[in-house]
């Protein structure tokens, strides 16, 4: 295997194919550095194909090997590699890896400092633990789904951005690292129950702490950074596409009004009773010009007015193309390695294939 660079270099890893927030947290890891191997089916009693999931950018940067945990060889190969690894992270429902004859326990007797980080929905314990969930669902009992949408309206369908991927990705990351660097002390490993419903509750924190100081109402459509704010929400544009506005300070605000050509009136930013009709007046100066009018008017100033971009668009924006926030590889447009180390950046890998007998040479 080719030895790689960056601030996880030396750090071995396995991941138990899956799909969510594993394959994720195993590309950032990998993109950082660490040296992962993604333990797959092989294809022949794989149930389906999950390249199909975003496999060409999310399996980047690290190997493959096929395994069948179901049969004693492939069981026994696993073993020998968790022996020679770090840690390992898996997204299976609480139980299965031990019925697999891969549970923690097995694993810690053969490797002390192993940690063992398992990516749940609902978590390893609590009367849901074994029940099916999506991103949705898990979004729907920490206060998270309810705070999002219009006042009167059905809660929306948000993208899986809060929760599999930051409720659940970025802890099973941190709660990771932390047991690694933990059993780098103590030569002590662990297991890492990261669940979406815990991660998405932390998140919430900001807003658990403003209810009590009736700073925020426990209804959607109805604060400061939810939509009611006529200073903080999106407006459609001549075109029919949208720019965002977050001038959230004053003298922001003050910029934004004076670039929509309402300075003369005399806004109170802070009077909520004033909010509606504020905006009002700001979605209808807003329908005078086109979203990329709106966006060169707004270039140079401190107003928050921003375009809402595609997809598609996104990667030619001028400032996204000027730190190379998107890269393409094989036809492939994807996000470059995120955050950036001033010393050891990430970088992204070819992904490749090995078998298990070459790993465990290559990790002796």
């Amino acid at each position: 295997m080719t030895k790689k660079n960056g601030p996880l270099a030396g750090i071995r890893l396995l991941e138990i194919d899956a799909i969510g927030p594993v394959p994720l947290a195993a590309m950032l890891l990998a993109d950082m550095g660490a040296e992962i191997v993604r333990i797959a089916r092989p294809p022949s009693v794989a149930a389906g194909d999950w390249d199909d999931v975003g496999g060409d950018i999310l399996h980047r940067s690290r190997v493959v090997t096929y395994l069948d945990l179901k049969q004693d060889a492939d069981r026994e190969r696993l073993l020998a590699l968790i022996e020679r690894a770090d840690g390992l992270i898996e997204g299976y429902r609480p139980g299965v890896m031990e019925r697999l004859g891969v549970g923690p326990d097995v694993c810690l007797a053969r490797n002390p400092r192993f940690v063992f980080g398992r990516m749940t929905g609902w978590g390893q314990s609590g009367p849901l633990a074994l029940r099916a969930g999506h991103d949705i669902n898990y979004l729907s009992i920490t206060g998270a789904l309810h705070a999002m949408g219009e006042r009167q309206g059905t809660p929306p369908v948000p993208l899986n951005l809060v929760g599999d991927y930051g409720g659940g990705a970025m802890f099973l990351i941190f709660g990771l690292l932390s047991a690694l660097l933990a059993a780098q002390r103590t030569g002590r490993g662990q297991v890492v129950d990261a669940c979406i419903t815990d991660g998405v509750a932390s998140l919430m924190s900001l807003f658990y702490a403003w209810q009590p100081k009736g700073l925020w109402e426990d209804a959607p459509g109805s604060n400061l950074l939810d939509g009611a704010a006529p200073f903080y929400r999106c407006y459609e544009c001549a075109d029919g596409r949208h720019v965002a506005v977050g001038c959230l300070e004053p003298k922001f605000f003050a910029q934004m009004v004076d670039g929509l050509g309402l300075s003369d009136r005399c806004y109170d930013q802070n009077d909520r009773e004033g909010w509606p009709a504020m905006q009002v007046e700001f979605a209808a100066a807003f329908l005078a010009k086109s979203r990329d009018e709106w966006a060169a008017l707004f270039a140079a100033s401190d107003a928050c007015v921003t375009p809402v971009l595609s997809m598609e668009e996104a990667p030619r924006h001028a400032h996204n193309e000027a730190r190379a926030t998107f890269v393409q590889r094989h036809g492939v447009v994807q996000p470059s390695p995120a955050p950036r180390l001033s010393v050891d950046a990430g970088a992204i890998g070819e992904p490749s294939v090995a078998s298990a007998a070459d790993l465990i040479a290559a990790w002796s």
